[in-house]
């Protein structure tokens, strides 16, 4: 009975949530949005009754047949047979460190995380949020991007087994027998299909094209046929749902650069020239929009300022390999993006993890051992030195060799000089410290952007003049990153939230106010009201109105100051207000390092530094957490599902400001 009340009791709550999702949605249209959203519902409804066509067309006489791919001399060819093998015995890698067994033959709508079977029923028509109907769906699209499948396209042209061809052949073929087009959830996503398109062309081009050993004989021509018919399927879907208003950010580029690349290793059909032209134009137009002058990507997400430049980097060299490159325009916001990600990496490799973070991948050329896990920046910034001559052909990486080789490149724009090493304001960070690039490094880095792009602004998190740091290689201050999008909402709201990020949070309250999962209501802006002038003498002021909504409003400022010769960091906070406000200054440390309070004086030790801190204000209250589950606090989370344990200080008073100073040694 108890049971039958709670489900009674259970269908109007999430009916009533999601009618305050749609309300809330609708409020971060911006004009023009709800009818381009009506336009596409009658789209759905078009292909579910079959009303629009979807029939592919015969391909064109002798299409496809692309130029394969160079096999590069690795001294690691091993490596890439290891993973082949794993994936033959049916264990796959999905994100950057998850391993799953799915089988020889994976059951493809089945998510791997939870066992959940998909339903077979009109893609469009699936609540991809319901886990009791589709499971996580990110694990189940994370399969099918199709990432290991390239390994054994890779692990045929290193050893010419056919046993690895005919096990990339039979998994191609389960997965257009039990994925046919709009038919459960993997056509649910066009970024999916983009980044799915983006592997299949790999491998295409890495088999040897039309004519290459996937299709001999009979069998082999049968493959071929239902794939070309796949691949147009793909494109036309992709063409029918581009992501555009508020949700034009990095699933429009994934969409656009899998249109763009499909059309140019497949230009079978009458459509493919007008797909490659218009994803070509929009690419050039949203590499433009969606990263600042300095480089930034808008998103205000490191993850997908990688995410994106992959799709960008990807899009261009197979334009280049069309004897078609883009413009100068182009490659220069995608020098501009590597950059900065070069600048805010510190000299251990570690690059902080502001706004979300899903370990989204577009595709994984090197094995996964090469390169620690996840770490995708490197990959990015070594390809860049590849495309604009930073390094000499014998060493580029695996993955430049493998897109790279064999191919005369067009002349790229030389890097642009002017470009800052720590000012990125107009994307909304600015770097202090001493000794980049060098063993004594100390790097800090300071959030003094927009919470995020567009209308829901989706993957930024509240994080406004929020600071990290970093000594000597080693994490110290840090943004404690994502976790996870679909577990319980209270660590999506954590994680993203104000107490999870290195700043001032007043009467409990989020800087910004949340609509859902990805949108956000109310954003906090922020203003410099004082510039620094360099790196090692950093002196900067600014401010943030997120609680100027409060019935007692707020102006939240804070001041940084850090002294090189001294290695003194210094930052204060003021509510400025009529009344006296809860506040709370947060600073979350890495996980591994020792954090204590010594008789009020907070002591960290690294490695290779210690830190002391010492905070000044009436009645403060110093409390250390760790593992806190109710409610969240001390958490940190480097990859996508998993969270660890980190220790955070919570600095509290009522009314009044907040001053820390913290003094570096390194041994």
């Amino acid at each position: 009975m108890t049971d039958a009340r709670a489900a009674m009791t259970a269908a109007p709550r999430k009916r009533a949530g999601r009618l305050r999702w749609l309300w809330n949605r609708l409020r971060c249209m911006p004009p023009g949005e709800p009818f381009y959203r009506l336009r596409q519902a009658g789209i759905a409804r078009l292909l579910r009754h079959g009303w629009l066509a979807t029939t592919p067309p015969a391909a064109l006489a002798g299409a496809g047949a692309a130029r394969p791919y160079r096999v590069p001399r690795l001294d690691n060819a091993a490596a890439y047979l290891r993973e082949a093998d794993a994936i033959m015995a049916g264990e796959v890698l999905l994100f950057a460190t998850a391993r799953f067994q799915v089988g020889t033959l994976p059951r493809w709508n089945t998510d791997p995380l939870t066992g959940v079977a998909g339903p077979s029923g009109f893609s469009l028509a699936l609540d991809i949020t319901d886990r009791a109907s589709v499971g996580d769906i990110k694990h189940v699209w994370e399969l099918s991007r199709h990432l290991h499948l390239v390994r054994l396209a890779q692990a045929w042209a290193l050893s010419g087994e056919a046993r690895y061809r005919d096990a990339l052949a039979a998994q191609i073929d389960s997965w257009l027998e039990q994925c046919p087009p709009l038919q459960g959830p993997n056509w649910t996503s066009s970024l999916e299909l983009g980044i799915r398109l983006i592997n299949w062309s790999l491998i295409w081009h890495i088999m040897g094209g039309s004519d290459g050993a996937l299709f001999q004989g009979q069998a082999g021509e049968h493959l071929r046929q239902r794939w070309l018919a796949s691949i147009f399927s793909h494109c036309q879907f992709i063409h029918r749902h581009l992501s555009r208003h508020s949700s034009a950010n990095n699933h429009l580029i994934g969409e656009l650069a899998g249109l763009y690349v499909a059309s140019q290793a497949w230009p079978c059909w009458p459509h493919s020239a007008g797909w490659r032209a218009q994803a070509r134009r929009e690419l050039e137009q949203q590499a433009q929009r969606q990263h600042s002058a300095d480089g930034v990507n808008r998103e205000q997400a490191f993850a997908y300022q990688v995410f994106a430049a992959e799709f960008l980097l990807l899009a261009g060299v197979s334009g280049a390999r069309a004897g078609t490159p883009f413009s100068d325009a182009y490659w220069r916001v995608l020098q501009r993006a590597t950059h900065f990600l070069r600048a805010v990496r510190d000299v251990g490799g570690h690059v902080p993890m502001v706004g979300d973070a899903d370990d989204g991948i577009v595709f994984r050329l090197e094995p996964a051992e090469a390169m620690d896990a996840g770490d995708r920046p490197s990959m990015l910034l070594a390809l860049g030195d590849a495309l604009w001559g930073g390094q000499p052909p014998a060493q580029h990486s695996a993955t430049a060799q493998w897109l790279l080789g064999g191919m005369t490149l067009p002349a790229m724009p030389a890097p642009d000089g002017a470009a800052g090493a720590w000012n990125f304001a107009d994307g909304g960070y600015l770097l202090f410290g001493s000794d980049f690039g060098q063993p004594a490094e100390i790097k800090g880095m300071l959030d003094c952007g927009p919470l995020g792009y567009l209308g829901i602004a989706a993957h930024g998190h509240a994080d406004a003049l929020a600071l990290t740091l970093s000594v000597a290689g080693e994490e110290c201050l840090v943004d404690p990153g994502t976790y996870s999008y679909w577990q319980d909402i209270k660590w999506r709201d954590y994680f993203r939230g104000t107490s999870a990020h290195n700043t001032l949070r007043v009467d409990g309250l989020d800087q910004s106010v949340s609509g859902g999962r990805f949108m956000w209501l109310r954003k906090a802006a922020v203003r410099i009201l004082q510039m620094p002038a360099g790196p090692a003498q950093f002196a900067f002021r600014g401010a943030h109105d997120g609680y100027a909504r409060l019935a007692d409003p707020v102006r939240h400022v804070r001041s940084v100051e850090f002294d090189a010769a001294t290695r003194r960091l210094c930052v204060r906070d003021s509510a400025e207000a009529r009344q006296a406000h809860a506040l709370e200054q947060f600073w979350h440390f890495a996980p591994g390092l020792s954090v204590r309070l010594e008789d009020g004086v907070l002591v960290v030790r690294g490695a290779r530094f210690r830190l002391e801190g010492r905070f000044a204000g009436t009645g403060l209250r110093l409390q250390l957490a760790s593992a806190s589950e109710d409610p969240p606090l001390g958490w940190y989370s480097r990859h996508y599902e998993v969270k660890v344990a980190c220790t955070t200080l919570c600095v509290a008073v009522d009314g009044g400001d907040i001053a820390a100073e913290f003094t570096l040694a390194l041994f």
